[in-house]
């Protein structure tokens, strides 16, 4: 039975063999990773997800360019199968093409159901945090995605060009 759970080192081996999955360069959304994040060795990979931890963390500040966010991961045991993320507020570029909750499903895991559970499970959190509405993106051609929003109540606002490529934008009333 999969199960949202915060980063953690201890899925440090599944999470490295869902990289493998996606590919060297592929961007793992929901993850929160950055290119210049050691996951490699153990202390890295222990230190990135204690910062992953410390985003929510509303009374912390956080890095230039970032958003207070809440990372949960999808796992199975001790199986990391995807990521979820609910960014507590905007900025201008999240606004514009990235929105309030990324998610990113490895590929053998694919085509479960596990995407629109994660999402229905954020956005009782998102209710919780006092937001009303929240903004999803995905790229035009991602039909996966745009089932998932879509069946997570998701309405299409608009298809815009953005910084990172054209997104589809949609916004789930809470």
């Amino acid at each position: 039975m999969p199960e949202l759970v915060f980063p953690s080192s201890r899925l440090h081996a599944s999470w490295l063999e869902a990289r493998e999955e996606w590919g060297p360069d592929a961007h793992m959304a929901g993850a929160g990773l950055g290119y210049d994040d050691d996951v490699d060795s153990p202390a890295g990979f222990a230190a990135w997800t204690e910062r992953l931890r410390g985003y929510g963390d509303r009374t912390r500040p956080v890095e230039q360019g970032r958003v207070h966010a809440t990372y949960w991961w999808i796992a199975e045991g001790d199986t990391y199968l995807g990521a979820i993320d609910l960014r507590h507020y905007l900025n201008g570029f999240l606004l514009d093409a990235g929105g309030h909750i990324g998610y990113g499903i490895r590929p053998s895991a694919r085509r479960r159901g596990l995407a629109g559970w994660a999402l229905g499970s954020v956005l009782y959190e998102a209710r919780l945090l006092g937001m009303d509405r929240v903004l999803l993106t995905c790229d035009p051609d991602n039909t996966g995605s745009v089932r998932t929003i879509e069946r997570g109540g998701g309405v299409l606002e608009d298809v815009r060009d953005t910084l990172i490529g054209p997104k589809r934008r949609y916004w789930i009333d809470l």
